[in-house]
């Protein structure tokens, strides 16, 4: 048994639709069980629910996943894939057709924000980017 906790996503009724999407994304992903009211996936090896339960409640940007990237193709497939039906937004972070937030980011960031010397210069370039271009931030901060 794992006490591991994993975040339940609110949707009208699109979470089987949802978690097909989501497994279709992301690599070594799988559905583990569907019924009318709820879906039970994991992407990658993390678990989500979605839960069938009506208008009353909307995903919004106050919960966001972050999806690190080693490489500029891993930013372009996330990225790509959640625009199609999405909505593009500032410094990585992306709506999907469903309504969740995805902050798709290059992993190396962390490391250039770290440096003091780095930090101020990454920080501009990002700031001019919808999505993240690991080749501008590079030379942005050289």
């Amino acid at each position: 048994m794992s006490s591991a906790p994993y975040p339940c996503l609110w949707f009208d009724d699109q979470a089987k639709a949802a978690a097909e999407y989501y497994c279709s994304i992301f690599p070594n992903s799988k559905i583990l069980n569907i019924t009318p009211m709820v879906a039970v996936f994991e992407l990658n090896g993390n678990r989500f629910m979605g839960l069938n339960g009506g208008p009353e409640y909307s995903i919004n940007e106050g919960v966001s996943f972050v999806i690190n990237c080693d490489t500029q193709e891993e930013i372009d497939h996330y990225w790509n894939s959640f625009a199609k039906g999405g909505l593009e937004s500032k410094c990585g972070w992306i709506k999907d057709k469903f309504g969740v937030w995805w902050q798709v980011v290059p992993s190396m960031l962390g490391k250039l924000m770290s440096d003091p010397e780095k930090a101020p210069k990454a920080m501009y370039a990002y700031m001019q980017m919808k999505k993240f271009d690991i080749a501008k931030l590079l030379e942005a901060t050289a």
